[in-house]
């Protein structure tokens, strides 16, 4: 399976620019979760730099939490929070000389969109709204996913080298243990079995199948450039 590699950035919570040295797809936070316009000005210089494809990273209004508070917020709430977030750094893109390739929510919003569909087709309206050429990133399997085959909209099924999955498919929340993989070889192996056998394990050791586009390496992690430098040296896996 040909699998691409993605990271978050412009949050402020990693190294920005040798992460995207190792990825093709990044996901730019657009203020409401981290980040400011000088970081994504910054974000978006890089992504024309280096030939990576930039996309828009729009999370619920919660700076405090870094967007992984839940919320319960009217869909057409967040429908108008994310045309704001994804048009806002649309026209900052367009003054780098920047087409935004993809919209991929972020924390909270991701994995509640993940499991509701009411929500995920409030994000699905808002990428249209915007540009219905943007593709929408979403987990494997998830309601994201079938909101964007509704709304005409390109899917990208995204996995997480550095998560640990729960039978259902979803990612194990991050407070609790074992929710982050942080050893490289943890990050290795789960890396492999799901680009060459399309699945992982999950918590209680099952497999679950599990086909992916684009796979999600995490940046703010105080090991994560060196994990990701270890898994693209090994790239490409197929």
């Amino acid at each position: 399976m040909s699998i691409e590699l993605n990271a978050d950035v412009g949050d402020g919570a990693g190294a920005d620019a040798e992460l995207l040295a190792l990825v093709e797809r990044a996901n730019i936070a657009c203020g409401w979760h981290a980040g400011d316009g000088a970081q994504m000005r910054a974000a978006l210089q890089a992504c024309r730099q280096l030939g990576v494809a930039a996309g828009a990273h729009p999370s619920f209004p919660d700076r405090a939490g870094f967007g992984r508070t839940p919320m319960q917020r009217a869909p057409q709430d967040v429908e108008a929070d994310l045309i704001a977030q994804i048009a806002g750094l649309q026209a900052l893109a367009a003054r780098e000389g920047v087409r935004l390739a993809h919209v991929k929510p972020h924390g909270a919003l991701y994995n509640q969109a993940a499991r509701d569909a009411t929500l995920a087709d409030a994000v699905a309206r808002a990428v249209r709204a915007v540009d219905p050429g943007l593709a929408l990133v979403g987990l494997a399997g998830s309601e994201l996913l079938a909101a964007a085959q509704r709304h005409g909209l390109r899917a990208l099924a995204e996995a997480f080298a550095d998560r640990a999955y729960a039978p259902d498919g979803s990612l194990v929340p991050r407070g609790q243990p074992g929710a982050v993989l942080y050893e490289t070889a943890a990050v290795l192996e789960q890396v492999r079995e799901l680009v060459r056998n399309q699945r992982v394990r999950v918590t209680g050791g099952a497999w679950l199948p599990l086909r992916a586009d684009t796979l999600c390496l995490h940046g703010d992690g105080p090991a994560a450039l060196a994990l990701a430098r270890a898994l693209r040296s090994e790239w490409p896996l197929q």
